[in-house]
C-alpha cells in the first residue's frame, strides 16, 4: 500500500515525492510515462560526451532564498548569469533591449538619460494595456517592436502579439543601462553536475518507488494507494470533457560540431519570420563543460506535439476554469504544476507551488476536532 501515487517525475512531482518520503515518512509511487526523471529539465551526455538539455535550455533563477536553499540540499551550484543575443538587421544585439542594443542598432551614442528620452519619443501610449503588442508598443515603440518582438512571437505562438495576453511580453524587461543579463534574480546558477543528477539525489530515498516509461492509467487500478498527486495535463485527466486546452509545442534539432565554439553566446534568438527556428542554444556555455567539440540545439515551434506552453488567451482561461472547477469534486486528489494548472511557470515557481502544496497537505492531515478537512486542493 502506497500513501501517495504521484503522476509525473518533473519538478512538481519530484519535490512532493521527496518531501512526503523524506520529511513525512510516507511511501510514494512516482510514475512517469517518459523513460526518465526530471521532466523537461532532463539533461544527459550526448554521443560526443557533451551534457545537453534534451528539451531545450533550462536556466535556473529565483529570488526565493527558501527555494534555492531547498534545492541546494541536492546539488552544488555553478554561478551562471544568462545572456541572450538577437540577430537583427545583420547584427547580434543584446536582448532584453538595453542601452547597447539601441546605440548599436541605430548608430547612436546615448547615455541612460538619453535613452529614456529616446523611448519617450518613440513609445505609443496604450491605455489600457491588454495584449502583448500593447506592452511593447507602450515601452519601446513600433520599430523595436517589429524588429525584436513581432516576428519572434508570431513564430513562437502561431499568433500575432495583438492576439495574446499581455503576460507573454511583460515577462521581458526594458533597460536603460548596459545590463545584458536576461534575468535580474538574486540567485542565478546551474546545478554543478546537471539537472538530472540533482533529481537523482532528490529521489534517492527508500520510501520512493520509481516507475518510468509507463502511463499511470496502466497501473492505478492494480496498485493500492491512498491519495494521488497529479502533475499532468488537467484536460487529459478529465478525458477532455470540455474540449482540449491549446498548447504550443516545440521540435528540437540537436547537432554536434567539430569546433570548440559555435556562436558568441549561450542563446541566439532569430526574430525574422523568414528564418524558421526561433533560437539556437550552445550548451557548453550553460554547463561550463570543457570539450574540443560543441553541441547545439535549434528550436522550431509547432502546433502539434508534447504540451510545452499554455496559450494565454481569454477563451483558453475560461476553458481552464471549467476544468479547475472539477478538482474539488475529486476527493483524495491534488493537482499541481504547469500542466495541471495550465499556466506558464518558471522552474522555481513550480518548486514553490509544490512546497506550498506539501505544507497544506501536512496541515490538512492533522486531526481536527469536529471538522474533517477537505481532501482536494487546487492551486
Amino acid at each position: 500500500m502506497y500513501d501517495y501515487l504521484i503522476v509525473g517525475a518533473g519538478y512538481a512531482g519530484s519535490v512532493l515525492a521527496e518531501r512526503l518520503a523524506r520529511d513525512a515518512g510516507k511511501k510514494v509511487l512516482l510514475v512517469d510515462r517518459r523513460p526518465h526523471i526530471a521532466g523537461n529539465a532532463y539533461d544527459h551526455p550526448d554521443a560526443a560526451g557533451i551534457l545537453v538539455h534534451k528539451y531545450g535550455p533550462h536556466i535556473f533563477h529565483t529570488n526565493s532564498k527558501e527555494i534555492f536553499e531547498y534545492l541546494s540540499q541536492f546539488t552544488a551550484w555553478r554561478k551562471f548569469e544568462h545572456k541572450v543575443l538577437a540577430f537583427v538587421d545583420g547584427q547580434l544585439l543584446p536582448i532584453p533591449i538595453n542601452l547597447d542594443t539601441v546605440n548599436r542598432l541605430y548608430g547612436l551614442k546615448l547615455d541612460s538619460a538619453g535613452l529614456e528620452k529616446f523611448f519617450a519619443s518613440v513609445r505609443e501610449h496604450v491605455d489600457p494595456i491588454r495584449t502583448s503588442e500593447d506592452v511593447v508598443l507602450n515601452a519601446v515603440g513600433r520599430d523595436l517592436y517589429e524588429k525584436f518582438f513581432r516576428g519572434y512571437t508570431r513564430k513562437q505562438w502561431g499568433l500575432d502579439p495583438s492576439e495574446l495576453s499581455s503576460q507573454v511580453t511583460a515577462r521581458i524587461p526594458t533597460r536603460t543601462n548596459r545590463d545584458d543579463r536576461y534575468f535580474g534574480d538574486t540567485y542565478q546558477s546551474m546545478p554543478l553536475h546537471g539537472f538530472t543528477r540533482m533529481f537523482e539525489n532528490m529521489l534517492d530515498h527508500e520510501n520512493i518507488t520509481l516507475e518510468l516509461g509507463i502511463d499511470y492509467r496502466e497501473l492505478k487500478d492494480s496498485v493500492p494507494y491512498r491519495e494521488m498527486i497529479y502533475t499532468g495535463p488537467i484536460d487529459e485527466f478529465f478525458d477532455f470533457r470540455y474540449g482540449q486546452l491549446p498548447y504550443r509545442s516545440l521540435e528540437f534539432r540537436h547537432e554536434t560540431h567539430d569546433m570548440a565554439v559555435f556562436q558568441p553566446g549561450p542563446v541566439v534568438n532569430y526574430p525574422d519570420e523568414k528564418i524558421e527556428h526561433t533560437r539556437v542554444t550552445e550548451f557548453k556555455y550553460l554547463t561550463g563543460q570543457k570539450h574540443t567539440r560543441t553541441s547545439i540545439v535549434y528550436e522550431y515551434p509547432r502546433a502539434e506535439g508534447d504540451p510545452y506552453y499554455p496559450i494565454p488567451r481569454p477563451q483558453n482561461a475560461e476553458l481552464n476554469a471549467k476544468y479547475q472547477a472539477l478538482v474539488n469534486d475529486t476527493p483524495g486528489l491534488y493537482f499541481v504544476g504547469r500542466l495541471a494548472s495550465y499556466k506558464y511557470y518558471n522552474m522555481d515557481q513550480v518548486v514553490g507551488q509544490a512546497l506550498t502544496l506539501y505544507a497544506k497537505i501536512m496541515r490538512q492531515k492533522r486531526p481536527r476536532k469536529g471538522n474533517r478537512a477537505k481532501a482536494a486542493l487546487t492551486f
